[in-house]
């Protein structure tokens, strides 16, 4: 029995886990392929390499984000080819598989919870209606036999990847535990109760053959990585042992959980090694104990703000816009908290009562009104109405693209702490901005957004434009081209031509500030810096916490872009430099 399993993935680069799961643990009991398409496809085509594959069975993996096409999909290949089977498997069918089935005709079965032992036995030729964790299709009626029980050893799943896949480059997803101690309420891991744990060895023992693959990034599935403090150490210290520098790992952890010798450890792990996802959802405690969440928010930011300061681990925030009890006033203050904290990313998302979570059994507590249709977003609550939540969604976006995309990390910082009232009114107001401007419904180029930044400021009267012209202009020289300032700034006081040339020639620059230069030819390194003048100590304001004070003192700034990582720029003080050569 030829048997194809399909993953919809978001991007081309992720990998889904999910088959490779189903494929390892049925071995060599049929001939199983696997095929990844991503939901940027054209349905009609990838309906069309299904059906060339003329498998005798399909079996899709389903997700909020890709149930439509997969349906779409489904039903085509039942059209064309009403003999093949179609099965469906994943979180988004596990919760309502009888509904799935009389609502789909074309689908013929479902695998809902756990799926490796119920599809092994289902590709061996077992009965149907003796298979636990299964419902399907007799003719025009539906049944649903008993669930299955958890696997107890998961040890006994194979490794799902092989050298054959190509993770070269990509992002690949690996799980060192399943489930959660804790039990959200919009979380469908609180639906499974404990914590299972692969063995450490094992988990060892595939770290190094994903790092080896030369993954771009791995990352984590697991709901609480650090949820075993012990478990999650073991793993850490592992990576940072036998890492390589091209691979970034991902987890999610609860920080309230970190305590002073991870921070110790934490401190000395390579720059750019680990992303931490945090979720915070809210800072309201009546929130917090209506969702059945435990945390910590004041151990949190402390130990938020501490991994900060290294400068060697991203952390990204999450907030759910949505949740009981948090208006649109109440939602702006845990958007402080975390902007207080100052993450690299804070991550704003709208709840969405997925299937099995027990949220979504509370809807009509809650006043929840929401489409019925994936992804399930929340429409309205008792405490958010529909015009708040598309207000929030505009910062969202502008959150993205000034705070998260850290194109503005000097400038967005202060003019947020220093001219408003808080960080969110920054944003709402910039918000309105865009919305008078009718800026949301145009594309913008990464330069025209500093323009519009300097323009909105412009439009507040904000005292000090000269420290907001330098601080907007450092932004955009050190995540930008060199050589094209935008025209908000007007002409340009940079050194050009021969006044450059000759303050590399004549000077000590290159020896004090970029000595592996010494043997480049100024014709091509004048190609990878910049020198211009700032109206302000720039340099005073780098060092100094935002808000920032500053002195107006004309300084003459070089940027440096290196051969290799022209994103790794680097800005010095030139201008005794400057002095020796225009005296």
């Amino acid at each position: 029995m030829k048997t194809l399993l399909v993953a919809l993935n978001s991007k081309y680069i992720h990998s889904n886990l999910a088959i490779r799961y189903l494929k390892a643990y049925a071995g060599e009991l049929c001939d199983i392929r696997i095929e990844e398409f991503t939901i940027n496809q054209r349905v009609d085509s990838i309906a069309a390499e299904i059906f060339r594959i003329k498998a005798d069975i399909v079996g899709f993996s389903t997700y909020i984000w890709n149930i439509e096409e997969v349906l779409d999909i489904s039903r085509i290949i039942k059209i064309v080819s009403p003999e093949t089977r179609i099965l469906l498997g994943g979180p988004e069918v596990s919760y309502d598989p009888v509904e799935i089935l009389q609502s789909n005709r074309f689908i013929d079965i479902v695998i809902y919870g756990e799926a490796e032992e119920t599809f092994r036995e289902l590709i061996t030729g077992k009965n149907v209606d003796e298979i636990d964790g299964l419902a399907y299709r007799k003719g025009d009626e539906v049944f649903i036999n008993p669930q299955r029980p958890l696997i107890e050893n998961l040890d006994d799943i194979p490794f799902p990847y092989s050298e054959n896949d190509g993770l070269e480059n990509k992002i690949v997803y690996y799980e060192a535990s399943r489930g959660c101690p804790f039990n959200c309420s919009f979380c469908l891991s609180s639906t499974i109760p404990g914590l299972r744990r692969f063995s450490i060895d094992r988990v060892k023992r595939e770290l190094d053959f994903l790092i080896g693959s030369g993954a771009r990034q791995i990352k984590f599935v697991d709901r609480t990585f650090n949820a075993d403090k012990s478990f999650a150490h073991q793993i850490m210290e592992h990576i940072a042992q036998n890492s390589k520098q091209m691979t970034s790992f991902h987890a999610e952890i609860s920080a309230h959980l970190v305590d002073h010798e991870q921070l110790e450890f934490f401190k000395g792990l390579r720059k750019g090694l680990f992303q931490f996802e945090i979720g915070v959802q809210s800072t309201n405690q009546d929130t917090i104990n209506a969702i059945g969440r435990i945390t910590d928010f004041n151990k949190l930011k402390e130990v938020s703000k501490t991994i900060a300061s290294f400068g060697n681990i991203h952390q990204h925030l999450d907030l759910i816009a949505g949740l009981p009890f948090e208006d649109y006033h109440r939602f702006s203050k845990s958007f402080d908290d975390l902007f207080e904290i100052n993450p690299e990313k804070i991550q704003l998302g709208f709840l969405k009562l997925l299937k099995g979570s027990r949220l979504r059994d509370e809807a009509e507590l809650y006043g929840y009104e929401f489409l019925e249709k994936a992804p399930y977003e929340v429409l309205k609550t008792k405490w958010l109405s529909y015009e708040d939540i598309i207000r929030l969604k505009d910062i969202e976006e502008l959150v993205e693209r000034y705070y998260n995309e850290r194109l503005f990390k000097y400038s967005i910082t202060h003019i947020s702490i220093k001219y408003f009232e808080s960080a969110f009114r920054f944003f709402e107001l910039f918000s309105d901005y865009w919305r008078r401007s009718k800026l949301y419904d145009q594309a913008h180029s990464r330069e025209s957004l500093y323009n519009i930044l300097f323009e909105f400021c412009k439009s507040m009267d904000i005292e000090d434009m000269a420290l907001i012209t330098d601080l907007i202009k450092l932004d955009f020289y050190v995540n930008n081209d060199l050589n094209k300032l935008p025209k908000a700034f007007g002409k340009t006081n940079s050194l050009e031509g021969s006044t450059l040339h000759d303050l590399l020639r004549k000077t000590e620059l290159v020896k004090t500030y970029i000595p592996e230069e010494l043997e480049t030819s100024i014709k091509d390194l004048i190609k990878r810096i910049k020198v211009d003048y700032f109206s302000t100590d720039i340099f005073q304001l780098i060092k100094a916490a935002p808000p920032y004070s500053y002195s107006e003192t004309k300084t003459a700034v070089m940027i440096y872009s290196p051969p290799m990582r022209k994103e790794d720029k680097k800005i010095f003080d030139v201008t005794k430099f400057v002095r020796e050569v225009l005296v």
